[in-house]
């Protein structure tokens, strides 16, 4: 993983933005903590607690789509005030998904727990979880966690928070950036997980972001919705949807600086978020679970539902995947892929470029130099380009490679 947050070459670092030496640094008016609750068989940390101390906070959020709900989110979903969240409780090693009544109350007990160590209303707690689906939490153990994360709380525990809510993520994935609006300085902070069970829709994931800027809960909402769709809606490891995906955004105010609706602050702000998010969300790919190599296919052509299954296609193909594993520039297997997508009874004249190489002219193969591409397609990053019959519709994908440690990891997840 690179030292430098933005990391990958598809993510363009915002301008007015500098990361700050410590990525658990939260923004004025927050603080965090992560500990262990005994969830994890390992015994590493599995709690994590934020906490805006700012009664005016506002705050936005997204969810999953899949038709199974975890009890966190159905609870969010119903119970919480989700323009003014002011606390976020979160743990691992247990999604409490799949598990009916039981899970429901121990969400709530959770939740309740939450809003009395953090002195706020059980509206504005918000209650997130991960890990294994359908096994009972023990609520208990996490409202004990609680009482030890209130007293572990930290301006700086940004990082204590990303490393307790890691299921089979590799490494934490966090950031910390001061941006420079127009109105004056603000601190854009982000915490995120995922690993496996990464799907558009949106992924499966926890990503929880911070800002002291001062916004309405109206521009709160646009720039999480426009962001998220640029980021955990476009990618997969996977294929597969969780029943926890959960993002949050809060905003204390505590700089007193304010983002007005189509001001050019919101702007600076909006670019800024795009690009944390983008890159968690890259971050989450590259970490897919056993991955080795991260993919970007982007697809252009006539006509947006096609663009849109053809690139979701190539990018949970296992074929596909398998070749960006093993750094195959095996073209066909993207051809195949688009044509299962886009089903007809004429040739589709599409045109495949790997790394900037046209290996696919109209429906054929064209000549190319194998040993160049070879070379190319062994880097950490690549990229395939998709061109459709006619103009006017594009859409990306990153997705990862698929490995022999997948499936390691996968048959042995409970055991």
């Amino acid at each position: 993983m690179s030292k430098t947050f933005f990391s990958s070459r598809w993510v363009q670092p915002p301008a007015h933005a500098r990361e700050l030496p410590e990525p658990g640094a939260l923004p004025s008016g927050f603080r965090a903590a992560g500990v262990a609750c005994g969830l994890k068989p390992s015994g590493g940390a599995d709690l994590g607690l934020l906490v805006s101390g700012a009664p005016g906070t506002v705050s936005a959020a997204r969810f999953t789509r899949s038709g199974v709900l975890a009890a966190p989110v159905l609870l969010c979903q119903e119970r919480c005030d989700l323009t003014a969240l002011r606390a976020v409780v979160a743990n691992s090693g247990n999604a409490n998904a799949a598990t009916g009544g039981r899970g429901l109350d121990a969400a709530a007990k959770v939740q309740g727990a939450a809003a009395l160590v953090a002195g706020v209303p059980e509206s504005q707690v918000a209650v997130a979880s991960t890990g294994v689906i359908g096994v009972p939490l023990e609520a208990d153990q996490v409202v004990r966690g609680l009482r030890e994360a209130a007293g572990a709380l930290s301006e700086s525990g940004g990082e204590d928070l990303a490393q307790a809510i890691r299921t089979t993520d590799a490494f934490a994935k966090r950031v910390a950036l001061e941006v420079e609006l127009p109105g004056g300085t603000i601190t854009l902070s982000a915490q995120a997980k995922g690993a496996g069970m990464i799907s558009p829709g949106f992924a499966t994931l926890l990503c929880f972001v911070q800002t002291d800027a001062a916004l309405s809960a109206e521009t709160a909402d646009l720039l999480l919705g426009v962001t998220v769709k640029r980021s955990f809606e476009r990618v997969s490891v996977d294929g597969q949807l969780s029943t926890n995906d959960t993002v949050i955004l809060m905003a204390s105010g505590a700089s007193g600086v304010h983002v007005a609706p189509e001001s050019p602050g919101e702007l600076v702000l909006g670019e800024a978020l795009d690009a944390v998010l983008r890159q968690l969300a890259l971050l989450v790919v590259a970490d897919g679970e056993g991955a080795g190599r991260v993919g970007r296919v982007v697809v252009s052509g006539g006509h947006d539902l096609h663009v849109e299954g053809a690139a979701r296609a190539v990018a949970n193909s296992p074929l596909v995947k398998t070749a960006l594993d093993g750094g195959d520039p095996n073209w066909g297997r993207i051809a195949q892929s688009v044509g299962m997508a886009l089903p007809g009874t004429a040739p589709l004249a599409l045109d495949i470029d790997i790394e900037g190489v046209r290996v696919c002219a109209r429906g054929a193969a064209v000549p190319f130099d194998a040993p160049a591409l070879a070379r190319a397609v062994a880097g950490d990053e690549v990229e395939y380009v998709v061109g459709l019959p006619g103009q006017g519709h594009e859409t990306e994908v990153f997705f990862s490679g698929l490995g022999h440690d997948y499936v390691t990891i996968n048959s042995e997840y409970t055991t």
